[in-house]
């Protein structure tokens, strides 16, 4: 028998109304020890609002919310203890640089070693002496992340974490995602990025107006029961007389001479003999990415 999942942050019947379909709606969900779980949505659907509730920063009209078995409002003081946790908008104090803004958060923790604070620095190619007031906002998140990882959290949340970070330092936050989950943390961030979601969440909730869509189980994802190929022709002669009663047809191309399909995996080496009595210009599998499913269940468009 397969050992129950262990809860660390419980979300039920959650709502937050500030009026004129503003808000968060009766949102559920649950993220388990260990894993890391993505909040994905486009601009206004209510990502920073829910996260904001679980810190205990705005009390819900309606539901509640557990961390760690404590309630996120009453216990918000002890909550913040807990959890390393990076804003959407980061506001630092009046100091004179990244530096000393680390040391004060050290000293707040009560973190004495500041080695993995100075690891983060390095992979991040941050230079933390720089004026806080005039780092660009890419320099802003960089001490913003350092300042929730380095010491070590059980419970990191995370909103929108790789604003302002170019592709190379993404990829650098990704390794530190990855290297928190494989310490055993839990991990709940917002992003918008389905790259970075793929790589790195165990599942993703998708949220739209207020209102919870669905939550993708990314092994489901990565391990669908079929597979889509285009197979490409030499002549019409193959293109015509192909047999596809083992596969389902999902577009054909009469100028490409060009069939895209859908084959069940236990199906593949039928399709394989098939396709050997003709002759194949080309076969190119189609992916399935996060981005694919979000668009189904939010019905929008890519351009929204």
């Amino acid at each position: 028998m397969s050992k129950e999942k262990e809860v660390v942050i419980s979300v039920r019947n959650l709502t937050k109304d500030y009026g004129k379909g503003r808000g968060i709606f009766d949102v559920s969900f649950d993220v388990y020890k260990g894993t890391v779980f993505g909040y994905c949505g486009t601009n206004g659907s209510g990502k920073t609002t829910t996260l904001r509730n679980i810190m205990g920063f705005i009390k819900p009209n309606k539901g509640t919310i557990t961390v760690n078995g404590l309630d996120a409002w009453k216990d918000a003081d002890e909550i913040k203890k807990l959890v390393g946790y990076l804003p959407g908008e980061i506001a630092f104090p009046d100091v004179e640089n990244g530096s000393e803004f680390l040391k004060i958060q050290a000293e707040t923790l009560g973190l004495k070693d500041m080695s993995k604070a100075e690891r983060i620095i390095n992979m991040m190619q941050l230079d933390p002496t720089a004026n806080l007031r005039r780092m660009s906002k890419g320099m802003k998140q960089k001490t913003a992340i350092v300042a929730a990882f380095m010491h070590s959290p059980d419970i990191i949340i995370l909103d929108e974490p790789t604003t302002g970070l170019d592709p190379l330092m993404r990829d650098a936050f990704v390794t530190l995602i990855k290297e928190e989950k494989a310490r055993g943390a839990t991990i709940l961030m917002s992003n918008h990025m389905f790259d970075e979601l793929e790589e790195t969440c165990d599942y993703v909730a998708f949220i739209k107006d207020g209102h919870l869509i669905d939550i993708v189980d990314m092994e489901e994802v990565k391990n669908l029961p079929y597979r889509d190929y285009v197979i490409t022709f030499e002549n019409e002669k193959g293109y015509n007389s192909v047999n596809t009663d083992k596969m389902e047809v999902l577009s054909r191309d009469d100028f490409e001479l060009s069939i895209s399909i859908r084959v069940d995996l236990k199906n593949i080496n039928d399709l394989v003999m098939e396709l050997s009595k003709h002759e194949i210009k080309g076969v190119t599998e189609k992916k399935h990415t996060l981005e694919e499913f979000f668009m189904k269940d939010i019905g929008g468009d890519k351009n929204e």
